[in-house]
This record gives structure tokens, C-alpha cells and sequence, in this order.
């Protein structure tokens, strides 16, 4: 009902809003997966071409130190949607989660679903009068009642699943797939630029979330072969050339977004977004650690997906709006993925829910003067499961950054990030008043969004503590049969 007042009130403010729709920027969220901060030319990766978007971020603003605000999908994609971080929700775990009975502590279930009645991001840029558009992966809920357009999208486009070429559960049609040989960012960018084309004439907010670059991994072959000889001939061991190929992919259909926008005369009225739900992968969580399965290296962070650690939370962000950004600037100022919804809000000249946290903070200040600090004190995470790593919460003020387990160990991890961005040099045994500031500043954190904590385990058995459960069936998960990583040839 609350919801409902909220959405009612702010359709009577659009009504009277002196902002014309000509005035309102359109906006395009490229929200890739798993894309690590290393894994584009313009971060540092000198093998994989990425041309446009390093062209993106010529024509507009990379962010240095931009976090996601989890370490894996659903809780970055909640605190996207929702404008606050996802430990008020619960939604800590990818959907449904997985959990390793034996081990010191009991992990708290994630929530199964974004609420709601949740306000999100779409509903607040509708009440200003902007088409919304959702293609790719949700994964904040399974059943339609839990879709995108539940949620404020007027039309979406939901993959089905994670292998090639995967179906779309496309709002009011038949289930759709890629054609014959058609790659799925292609089809993905096909969506995008015929919901561009249909709503030129007003303000939109598309958000493009592709399953690339997340595994099993898959690229067309001439990609693929183009990587193996250039691996070959620099006698690279990483990337892997499968993955190599599917962040070109991606490259490609950020490049027909933004051609896309600029045939239909869009380019200086629309600001384009590009960034990632998480860190970047090393190896499959549940696999037998061989000397093979590494696909990729995040160096010189440390830590993959699943961790607290920068290789698993700090991801690449450019954002272009030639209105606001002066082209080829750089932004060190440390931001986060909640940061999007008052940004939007802000920029379409609407309103932020009344009955609802925001933790995020616009970054129009930022896109106006990239040396900008903004009035923060700091960012926080909570992953209180196994992954890997250990379940753990992790502050960043400024300079520094705490990690702290919360497996029953007591262990506590203390960097100078500014200094050590690769975190080589644990210093919590020489700075123990700054460990105990932190540590009381993330446990009130914990208490204000009421985090769900691990609690320890009377089934704890080290003998079996490595075994992964899956959270659906409620059984042990069979690792040695699972599908190689990386793939063979035949997988491709």
C-alpha cells in the first residue's frame, strides 16, 4: 500500500514537473557479468581488443576506485535496483545460494527475491514519464512474479538460462532465442537497439545485462582461434582464449549500442553507463583445484568473485554524457554500484522515494569536476558466506580498508589501499587502534541494516567441512562430474 501512495504521489509530481521530455536524458546501463577490473585495455589488460569501449572512455569518465556492491550477481543487481545496500534486504547471496553444512559457522539463507515492494530504480524514472527497458539477466527472483516487469520495466527481455543460446522470456510474446550461429551478445544488442529505435522520440532508461563474461564459457570460433594464436605467439597462459573472445564480444555490442545511439541522434542527450556486477574469475568455486582451470588473473588485485578482497569487488565504471563529462577524464573517488539509482534520479529531474533508504550518493558532482569528494565517511560490504573465501565484512574509509571473518576465527585484515592496491601487506598487527575503529564502525554498520550473521555450528566436522551443498535440492554437489572448466573443444 505504501508502495502504491509513493508511486501515486509521484505521477501527480510528474504531472505538474517543468522538466519537458526533450529536456530529460535518456540513459543506458551496460551491466556486464563478472567482468573483472582488469579485464578491458583501458584498466590495463594489454591482450584482449577492446576498442570501443576504451573509445567509451576516451569520450567520457573512468572511475579508478568504483566497487560493486557484492561480491557475486544478485546482491550487486539488488543494490542497483533498490539504491541501498543489499544487507537491508538479505539478499547476500547469489539466488538461491549455496551453503557447506560442515564447516565452523552456519551461513545465513539469502532472501530468494527482491521484494516488491521494493521501489526501484525503473518505477522512480517512470513517475517522470521515461519508457524502461530490461534485457538480459535478472536473477533477483525466480517465477514471473518476480520478473522485471513486476519491478518497472515496461518491456523486458529475460534470459532463460546460462547456456548458449538460451532462451528470453520476452513480456507479452512467445519465448525467443538468438538465430542459428548468432552469438548472444548480438541478439542481446539486436533487443537494445530496437527498444532504443522504438522510444527515440522520449526519455528512456535501458538496461542491458548480458551473461557474458560469466562461465560456461562460449565464443564464436573465429574469435576464439584469433586469441589461441595470439596466446601462442606471446606464450600467454591468460586469459584463457575462450574468455578472451567473450570480452571482445561484449566490446562489440557496446559498440553497436553506442552507434546505435549516435544513428538515431541521441549521442549528446543520453549518458551511457558501462560497468560490472562483480569481480572477475579465477576458477568455478565448486571444482578441483587443478593447474587448468584458471581462465583469467585479476593481478595485480587480489582475491576473484566471491571474495571482499579488490579482485573481488572493484570493477571497472565509464560513464559518458557529453553535457556533464569533459572527454578522457579520470575519477579516483571511491563509489559504488547504489550510487546509480540517486544519479539517475537526479539526472531525469525526479524524485527519491520518501519511505524508502537510499544509501547510494549521486555522482553528477563527480561528473561535473572528477576531483570531487563526496561527503561520505564509508563504503561497506557484508558476505557472510562461503565462496571463495570466508564469510567476512569489509569497511573502506578512504585510505584504509578492513576485512573481518566471521567464521569464528577472529581474523582481521588491515590495508593501506591507496598504497597497497594489490593488498600484499596485512597491517593489523602494527596499527591496532585504527583495526579497532574500523571494527566498531562496521559492527554499528552491521547493526543499522540489521545484517544477517553466521552463527557457529554444532555439525562442524573439518573432515567434511570443504563439501558444497546446493541450496535447491538440498544435496551435495558432484564436483568431479561436473562439465569441464575450461571448456573442450567440443563444449564450444
Amino acid at each position: 500500500m505504501a508502495r502504491m501512495i509513493f508511486l501515486s504521489m509521484l505521477a501527480l509530481l510528474c504531472a505538474s514537473h517543468q522538466t519537458s521530455a526533450a529536456e530529460r536524458p535518456n540513459i543506458v546501463l551496460i551491466f556486464i557479468d563478472d567482468m573483472g577490473w582488469k579485464d578491458v585495455g583501458c584498466y590495463g589488460n594489454d591482450f584482449v581488443d577492446t576498442p570501443r569501449i576504451d573509445q567509451l572512455a576516451k569520450e567520457g569518465m573512468r572511475f579508478t576506485d568504483f566497487y560493486a556492491a557484492g561480491a557475486v550477481c544478485s546482491p550487486t543487481r539488488c543494490a542497483l535496483q533498490s539504491g541501498q545496500n543489499q544487507a537491508r534486504i538479505g539478499i547476500t547471496d547469489f539466488i538461491a545460494g549455496h551453503w557447506r553444512p560442515f564447516e565452523r559457522v552456519i551461513t545465513p539463507r539469502p532472501a530468494t527475491a527482491l521484494p516488491l515492494d521494493t521501489v526501484s530504480v525503473a518505477e522512480s524514472l517512470k513517475t517522470v514519464g521515461y519508457e524502461t527497458g530490461y534485457i538480459g539477466k535478472w536473477h533477483l527472483g525466480r517465477g514471473a512474479q518476480f520478473q522485471p516487469d513486476r519491478q518497472g520495466y515496461d518491456f523486458s527481455a529475460v534470459i532463460g538460462g546460462p547456456h548458449l543460446p538460451g532462451k528470453y522470456r520476452v513480456q507479452g510474446r512467445r519465448d525467443l532465442k538468438p538465430k542459428a550461429g548468432q552469438y548472444r551478445t548480438d541478439f542481446e544488442a539486436d533487443l537494445s537497439i530496437d527498444f532504443i529505435r522504438d522510444n527515440k522520440e522520449k526519455p528512456f532508461f535501458l538496461m542491458l545485462s548480458p551473461f557474458a563474461v560469466h562461465i560456461p564459457l562460449g565464443a564464436m570460433s573465429q574469435k576464439v582461434e584469433k586469441y589461441r594464436q595470439k596466446s601462442a605467439s606471446l606464450k600467454r597462459e591468460f586469459p584463457h582464449p575462450v574468455y578472451a573472445a567473450m570480452i571482445e564480444h561484449c566490446d562489440d555490442m557496446v559498440g553497436r549500442i553506442v552507434d546505435a545511439i549516435e544513428a538515431e541522434g541521441l549521442t549528446d542527450n543520453t549518458m551511457v553507463v558501462f560497468t560490472s556486477d562483480n569481480g572477475g574469475l579465477y576458477r568455478r568455486y565448486d571444482y578441483r583445484e587443478q593447474a587448468d582451470d584458471n581462465v583469467s588473473t585479476q593481478d595485480p588485485l587480489k582475491g576473484e568473485k566471491g571474495s571482499l578482497h579488490e579482485g573481488g569487488v572493484r570493477v571497472p565504471l565509464i560513464i559518458k554524457y557529453p553535457p556533464l563529462v569533459k572527454p578522457g577524464t579520470v575519477c579516483a573517488e571511491p563509489t559504488i554500484t547504489y550510487d546509480f539509482y540517486p544519479t539517475f534520479v537526479e539526472l531525469a529531474g525526479g524524485t527519491l522515494p520518501k519511505n524508502q533508504t537510499i544509501d547510494g550518493m549521486s555522482l553528477i558532482p563527480l561528473l561535473n569536476d572528477p576531483d570531487t569528494k563526496l561527503k561520505r565517511s564509508a563504503l561497506y560490504w557484508h558476505y557472510p558466506h562461503y565462496h571463495h573465501d570466508r564469510p567476512a565484512s569489509s569497511i573502506r574509509e578512504r585510505d584504509w580498508k578492513l576485512i573481518e571473518y566471521l567464521d569464528g576465527t577472529g581474523d582481521v585484515e588491515l590495508y593501506q589501499i591507496s598504497n597497497d592496491i594489490g593488498e600484499t601487506k596485512n597491517l593489523a598487527a602494527e596499527k591496532k587502534g585504527r583495526v579497532a575503529d574500523l571494527k566498531q564502525k562496521l559492527n554499528a554498520w552491521r547493526q543499522d541494516v540489521s545484517a544477517r550473521m553466521p552463527i557457529p555450528n554444532p555439525s562442524y566436522d573439518p573432515e567434511r567441512a570443504a563439501e558444497w551443498w546446493n541450496t535447491r535440492n538440498g544435496k551435495p554437489v558432484d564436483s568431479d562430474n561436473r562439465k569441464s572448466f575450461p571448456p573442450t573443444e567440443k563444449d564450444l
